[in-house]
């Protein structure tokens, strides 16, 4: 098997996760972490392993000659840090979103283009068998349909600090937004038509311009609409964590994820992708009105942790490298969803409907 030679480039949450899998995987050898402070020695020592370490990403970059880099640190050096792989000669996998602007986000596709590299973009949960299966379901409610998710999270401690962080870059119904937009629009199958947005600033620990609660709404043109909502912080309520739900004419699907919805786990990153069972419900009814078909619980029984996700999306990695797979569609749906998101953080700024 061909050994793909590959630079991790931040060492955080997904960074760790992501070296962690091309540490156990067939086919990856690591030849570099890359970490501004002492992320990248703790991941050493998580790893068991002696790993160069290098502060720089360009000197990294010259110094190693990967075939491959995995690109998860902030989205604000996604652009410039994903160019200058490609211009190196290397594939790149890359966390989402996939850049801080469409400009920027089209001018990274383009560089791939250009140079005839691999870039794969990490929407996890399209490796996720249950979410797959979500999708399939949703599909076969009728039109239109009613999407409902959202993400809130009860931040402190450490995933405190890794949000206000990010906050200083992006909102969160852009960060995390970008998943569910991308999962709506898989659904829908047709194009959204316009957005609107809400969006509040409860703390003075980031940025004036930017706001650590949000929702926002899709419009598609087949008249389905869709909300995501995501709140980051101490102040957020433990009971607006987990909704993930469709329904149209024909009945609905949930995720329902009893274990994962326990109190105290709104930011744990490993309960983000936790499914559990899908709850089926079929809207038929008899001559009394009442319901034909009673619910439907599906238990999932290939159920990845966050771990094995990430695997899953590393052997696609590998995959698409190995056999020249083409990722235009994937990479233009990366695009697509990004500029959704903008879209309604437009729409909360401005407080007014934005058109796409």
């Amino acid at each position: 098997m061909q050994v793909i030679r590959i630079l991790v480039v931040g060492c955080g949450n997904m960074g760790a996760s992501h070296a962690k899998a091309y540490h156990d995987l067939d086919g990856f050898e690591i030849v570099g972490l890359v970490a501004r402070g002492d992320s990248k020695s703790k991941l050493n020592v998580e790893l068991g392993s002696e790993y160069p370490l290098f502060e720089s990403y360009e000197f990294a970059l010259e110094q190693t000659k990967p075939d491959a880099v995995c690109i998860a640190t902030y989205p604000d050096t996604h652009r410039d840090y994903a160019i200058k792989a490609f211009e190196s000669g290397a594939h790149v996998f890359i966390e989402k979103p996939l850049a801080e602007d469409v400009t920027s986000a089209e001018e990274v596709v383009n560089a791939a283009i250009k140079y005839g590299k691999k870039l794969v973009v990490g929407y996890i949960l399209r490796y996720h068998p249950s979410w797959i299966k979500f999708i399939a379901i949703a599909k076969t409610m009728g039109k239109p349909l009613v999407m409902r998710m959202n993400l809130n999270q009860q931040s402190h401690g450490y995933m405190w600090n890794v949000h206000r962080n990010l906050m200083s870059s992006l909102s969160p119904i852009v960060d995390c937004g970008v998943h569910y937009i991308d999962v709506m629009c898989q659904i829908a199958g047709v194009k959204p038509v316009r957005v609107s947005a809400i969006g509040a600033r409860l703390t003075d620990d980031i940025p004036a311009w930017n706001y650590n609660y949000g929702q926002l709404q899709l419009h598609f043109e087949d008249g389905s609409v869709g909300w995501y909502e995501a709140g980051w912080g101490p102040m957020v309520s433990q009971n607006a964590f987990f909704v993930k739900d469709v329904f149209g004419p024909r009945g609905s699907v949930s995720i329902v994820a009893d274990k994962a919805s326990d109190e105290g786990k709104s930011d744990s990153v490993a309960a983000h992708t936790q499914t559990e069972s899908l709850r089926v419900h079929y809207a038929d009814l008899d001559d009394r009105n009442e319901f034909i078909k009673e619910d439907e619980r599906i238990n999932l029984s290939d159920e990845p942790d966050h771990q094995e996700l990430c695997n899953r999306e590393q052997r696609f990695f590998q995959q698409a490298i190995l056999a020249d797979l083409d990722l235009s569609s994937s990479m233009e749906d990366a695009i697509n969803s990004l500029r959704i998101a903008l879209a309604c953080d437009e729409a909360v700024k401005t407080k007014r409907t934005v058109l796409l």
